[in-house]
């Protein structure tokens, strides 16, 4: 894809690093958020179906658990982890088949990064494609079918679930195996 909306008509999605800079709109509502990817779909002669809006969205923050759940709330009032659900609702409302999840737990508490996990396996269940791109070991370990290791901006070694071990990635990572 050349643009981001080439890639989400292409059914691939980006859930950034920096939500707070990429993600969100800090000044605008879970509604406009949650829908800014699927405006187009929503239009029709350049009018927005304000409650074909509302419905999607409210379903997706039910699904995903957002709370507070009233979609005209401002993302700022959210916490770290609704303002990442948020996000997440926003690339799951364009019914993306590959998912590319940067730092998807980042700046969450222990309760919602399992909710995340919860979110995402479901997801892969469904057959989205998740490409889980983590800094933490463990995240990795425990989400991944197949792990990838870079360094230096190449891919440097591959492993299998059962394969990957703290030990053998780590190895890898450091170019010591």
């Amino acid at each position: 894809p050349r643009s981001p909306r080439d890639a989400v008509n292409a059914g691939v999605a980006l859930l950034t690093e920096d939500r707070k800079r990429d993600g969100l709109v800090m000044e605008c509502s879970i509604r406009d958020n949650a829908s800014l990817a699927i405006l187009h779909r929503l239009s029709r002669w350049g009018v927005l179906d304000r409650a074909e809006q509302d419905a999607q969205v409210r379903a997706q923050v039910r699904e995903l658990d957002v709370r507070p759940p009233q979609i005209t709330r401002l993302v700022r009032q959210l916490s770290g982890g609704n303002q990442q659900k948020v996000v997440l609702a926003k690339w799951l409302l364009t019914r993306a088949r590959v998912l590319i999840l940067d730092e998807p737990t980042r700046g969450v508490d222990v309760g919602t990064k399992v909710e995340i996990y919860r979110i995402i396996n479901d997801l892969a269940q469904q057959g989205v494609a998740i490409l889980l791109i983590s800094s933490e070991l463990p995240e990795v370990l425990g989400m991944s079918d197949r792990v990838l290791v870079m360094r230096e901006g190449q891919i440097v070694g591959e492993f299998s679930r059962t394969q990957a071990t703290e030990e053998s990635v780590l190895a890898c990572a450091a170019g010591v195996q």
